[in-house]
């Protein structure tokens, strides 16, 4: 695999950040030990275990309230907003099940409250001085664009914004013979003699990664120079892929079927995607089932006294959704919206829509409305990670519309998905040609570990009502 094709495109200042956060959680663990060692003696052995077991714990919910996200964009309040919830998470997690289960390994609660007061204090101390002073800059490598056309423009349009550039800086465009003119700046276009001198302007530059987005390529690209600058340790990537590894979506409109033909990802031969995926599905939606089962009791109660008692209309919303190879299946919801909502026909659910109930508004920010499909699990319509499926009557529309629209269909829909963590709510095209750009990205890359990412960091949607 490219090695720049990757879930999670670690720098150098990625791993300072998490070996620095690391290490001041063991800190703060430590000193919580020592302190509370005046109140009650502590075994040192213990103390290091424990100082493991909660900055393990801590790095965890972490993740799951987006603090490990590169483009999360917060200010003081929302950092230590967060940064307490993961304290709050972590307390839960030690306490209710890995002291639960090993009651032995607790050290004291004068322990226990330190080490949380210590670590918000610490955590958002570092996280606000890293940020500030912009430690990213330290492993920015310098991007030369071949191109300033309209394939070019994408990178332009999609990569203003200083959080979209924190891996790179580029350079500039390159204005390569064939582009259509217009698209990109005359302030960031440059213009030299590529066809002859394109490695010495790398070399004299400092180029650490060329970037192929010139609109028309045959015969237009000086293989031999980039050949000399592959060799020299310049890294040569496609558009398609420079798209991928900063964006974490794969750009529809600029796929050519060679590509996915000859791309690394798409593999489908994962055992634990065939033979054990159902079964491990099913097994985590019983387990969930044991945990939300009285929110769900409350949730119909709720629903039935709201409006369901007077109209006469069932708790349950069923629907036919696409699953996978296209077939069609019943998704099981609670019912959100007014009993005649779609009297008219099939209709774009939208942000503020007056078509919900007064209940409805609060299940489907925060996702409870989802909870019965954890039957659809078990029933091996849909698992836990993947494309959310979509309606009949939308999918005969977009698979005209969207190019590879259909492709998404090619695994199991999901009860949460990569495009549910990227991409806010829509309820356009536009929306779903968006959102199909992270699906495809998903099914290249779909391992267990990106399905356990996806479902801790999925914790961070339900809790602050992001996406849908």
């Amino acid at each position: 695999m490219n090695k720049a094709v990757r879930y999670g495109n670690n720098t150098l200042a990625d791993k300072l950040f998490l070996f620095g956060e690391m290490l001041l959680l063991l800190a703060s663990s430590f000193a919580a030990s020592y302190i509370a060692s005046f109140y009650t003696p502590i075994d040192q052995e213990l103390a290091a275990i424990n100082a493991a077991l909660f900055t393990g714990s801590v790095m965890l919910c972490a993740l799951s309230v987006g603090l490990y996200d590169q483009k999360l964009r917060e200010d003081t309040g929302g950092v230590l907003k967060r940064v307490v919830i993961t304290l709050i998470f972590s307390a839960i997690l030690l306490e209710g099940i890995i002291y639960g289960f090993a009651p032995s390994l607790r050290l004291t609660h004068i322990y226990s409250l330190l080490a949380s007061a210590v670590a918000a204090v610490t955590l958002t101390s570092f996280r606000l001085l890293f940020h500030y002073h912009d430690i990213t800059r330290i492993s920015r490598r310098k991007v030369l664009i071949l191109g300033s056309g309209e394939r070019a423009s994408i990178i332009e349009r999609r990569m203003r914004r200083n959080v979209d550039k924190r891996n790179f800086i580029i350079h500039g465009f390159v204005r390569i013979e064939g582009d259509q003119p217009g698209h990109i700046p005359d302030s960031k276009a440059i213009e030299f003699d590529y066809r002859t001198s394109l490695y010495e302007y790398a070399v004299e530059h400092e180029i650490e990664q060329l970037v192929i987005a010139c609109d028309e390529r045959r015969n237009m690209l000086p293989v031999e120079h980039l050949f000399k600058c592959k060799t020299r340790g310049i890294d040569v990537i496609e558009i398609l892929d420079f798209i991928e590894q900063e964006t974490g979506q794969i750009a529809v409109n600029l796929i050519y079927p060679s590509w996915v033909i000859y791309s690394n990802g798409f593999e489908m031969n994962h055992r634990f995607k065939t033979s054990l995926d159902h079964r491990m599905n099913a097994i985590l939606a019983l387990m969930l089932l044991a945990v939300v089962w009285p929110i769900m009791l409350v949730t119909a109660l709720i629903i039935y006294f709201d409006d369901g008692r007077r109209t006469g209309a069932s708790i349950f919303y069923r629907q036919v959704r696409i699953g996978l190879d296209g077939k069609p299946f019943q998704i099981l919801k609670f019912r959100s919206m007014r009993p005649d909502a779609e009297a008219g026909g099939a209709v774009w659910a939208s942000v503020n829509d007056n078509r919900v109930t007064r209940i409805g508004a609060f299940i489907r920010k925060y996702r409870v409305d989802e909870l019965p499909q954890l039957f659809n699990i078990l029933r091996g319509d849909m698992g836990f990670v993947g494309p959310r499926p979509e309606r009949p009557e939308f999918v005969e529309k977009l698979v005209k519309e969207i190019p590879y629209y259909n492709q998404r269909h090619n695994v199991k829909p999901g009860l949460t998905g990569w495009a549910q963590l990227k991409y806010p709510y829509g309820s356009t095209t536009e929306d779903a040609q968006e959102k199909l750009k992270f699906d495809l990205y998903y099914i290249k890359h779909r391992t267990l570990m990106l399905d356990l990412v996806i479902l801790i960091r999925t914790v961070e949607i339900v809790l602050f009502g992001k996406g849908r």
